[in-house]
């Protein structure tokens, strides 16, 4: 959830596939998927019924597949190749039709994805849900190299605002994405991950440190949370004749480019650049007595994005689906929320605005001016969809005592007077108005006056060009944590509001004037 602000940020110690169609990338992930058998219970979802259809097993596929934003972008780009959808290019004309599906990606970590409905005029709204990409994590100093007492150690920068200490006694190893140099000198961007543990964040033995129990754990992030790599002395290899090559192997040391290497099937001095996160490695998995947990790793918020994904997917997947649809149906997945969004990849950049100028001049059948575009967001309506704080049963008092968010029971819809989610009295009506026609169940939080309430991307997004928003989001426990849980009937019951957005909305939302 929830960037915690930027004045807090800033003190916060199956098949392997590369060069999908058009784009100008080429990727390298694993597209492999496992399909559930009570022997793996608590590694995949069990199979559902044709009358009550669930995507949790799908979406632990997609938790377990996206390690990093960039993993995440690709995985969701392969599912929406797949659906049949489109891929633009940003630096392309566009040349759209009604009844299409198309999407493109911005830094392999921003994704908008979106379908046209077959009487849509230029001027009608969009109906969006947004989500990020990002979640809190260690990421490599672009000179990672140190070493202490014989030991090769990994500097790493802190990003967002994560329980640091979940970090430590950790099985933990690397993703991330490379540039590569190509046979005929051209440069390939890459993704990268390595899923054996191969760092580990090592505690203090209890001997050495006999308050900590009393005192509390509190560790120096720059000092302490370095992670091991190795311990035996790293070979010097032959001297590079590159030089960009030769300061890549200086800033890293050589073991990991060797790994990296490795992985991604290219001679060490071909790597000319990295961007890599520090992941756990523990597989996301079903938990609890009856396996009524999703314990995973990037719940907040991959959670929200697949069941986004999978609504607009799902919603237009037939013919039919979009035939009476006066609407354009969208998903908009951004980077950088656990920061404050303000990146060329993030919330706070133009691009889902742009994305819809530039879809709306496309489709328009004569010149479309600035008062098209306006009233298509005067029309348009935003479902900004980000983990919500479930009432934690050992301190239940951190919940305000009449907004207490339980897990299985459906949506939070996410309230703060002072703004800090942009939700109103009217998009709450019409988003629990969605709900109550499909029989489905809402909760309400707002935060303690006695507490500060962290925020999200529906404030940004709604303040930039005035489009109505209610924030909401699936209740979990650990947020922020390596490893944090969720319910599964949340998972279903998510998808099926959103589903349930893409479907209905156009409907409900004419029958309400406010001005």
């Amino acid at each position: 959830m929830a960037a915690i602000s930027r004045v807090q940020v800033l003190h916060h110690p199956s098949a392997v596939f590369s060069r999908l169609p058009h784009s100008p990338f080429s990727f390298t992930i694993n597209l492999r998927r496992r399909k559930f058998s009570s022997t793996h219970l608590l590694c995949s979802s069990s199979s559902s019924s044709s009358t009550n259809p669930s995507i949790v097993g799908d979406l632990l596929d997609y938790l377990n597949e996206s390690w990093t934003q960039f993993h995440a972008t690709a995985e969701a780009k392969r599912q929406l190749i797949a659906a049949g959808f489109h891929l633009l290019n940003e630096n392309d004309e566009w040349d759209l039709k009604p009844g299409g599906h198309y999407f493109f990606t911005r830094n392999m970590s921003c994704l908008v994805a979106f379908a046209i409905g077959e009487k849509y005029i230029a001027g009608n709204g969009f109906h969006v849900i947004a989500a990020h990409t990002d979640s809190p994590c260690l990421k490599l100093k672009p000179k990672s190299a140190s070493s202490k007492s014989n030991y090769l150690m990994l500097n790493v920068q802190t990003y967002g605002g994560g329980l640091w200490h979940t970090w430590f006694d950790r099985d933990l190893s690397v993703a991330g994405r490379a540039i590569v140099r190509a046979s005929d000198g051209s440069f390939l961007h890459k993704l990268v991950k390595v899923k054996r543990p191969l760092l580990r964040v090592p505690t203090l033995a209890i001997h050495l440190n006999r308050t900590v129990n009393t005192d509390g754990f509190k560790p120096n992030l720059e000092t302490h949370l370095v992670p091991l790599l190795a311990t035996k002395p790293e070979e010097v290899p032959g001297e590079s004749k590159d030089k960009s090559t030769l300061c890549t192997k200086a800033a890293h040391h050589p073991l990991l480019m060797q790994i990296l290497s490795d992985e991604l099937r290219c001679d060490v001095d071909d790597i000319v650049n990295i961007e890599l996160n520090i992941c756990d490695t523990q597989p996301s998995c079903l938990g609890g007595a009856n396996n009524e947990f999703i314990f995973s790793g990037r719940l907040d918020n991959l959670a929200s994005s697949y069941c986004a994904l999978r609504a607009l997917v799902d919603s237009c997947g037939s013919p039919d689906d979009l035939s009476r649809e006066h609407a354009i149906r969208m998903v908009a997945l951004f980077d950088n929320e656990e920061v404050g969004s303000d990146s060329f990849q993030g919330a706070g950049a133009p691009t889902m605005f742009q994305a819809i100028r530039r879809i709306v001049g496309s489709l328009a059948k004569s010149y479309a001016g600035e008062s098209t575009f306006d009233r298509t967001i005067r029309r348009s309506f935003l479902v900004s969809a980000d983990m919500a704080h479930g009432v934690h049963p050992n301190f239940m008092d951190k919940h305000e005592e009449h907004h207490r968010p339980e897990m299985h029971k459906g949506l939070v819809i996410k309230h703060n007077a002072n703004q800090r989610y942009a939700t109103s009295g009217v998009t709450a009506f019409l988003f629990k108005e969605v709900a109550k026609i499909h029989n489905l169940p809402t909760q309400d939080f707002v935060v303690r006056n006695d507490m500060g309430c962290g925020s999200t991307i529906g404030p940004i997004l709604a303040s930039g060009v005035g489009i109505r928003t209610v924030d909401c989001g699936i209740a979990q426990l650990s947020m922020h944590s390596v490893r944090e849980v969720c319910g599964k009937e949340d998972v279903d019951i998510a998808y099926k509001h959103f589903k349930a957005f893409y479907q209905t909305f156009s409907s409900i939302d004419r029958k309400l004037i406010v001005d």
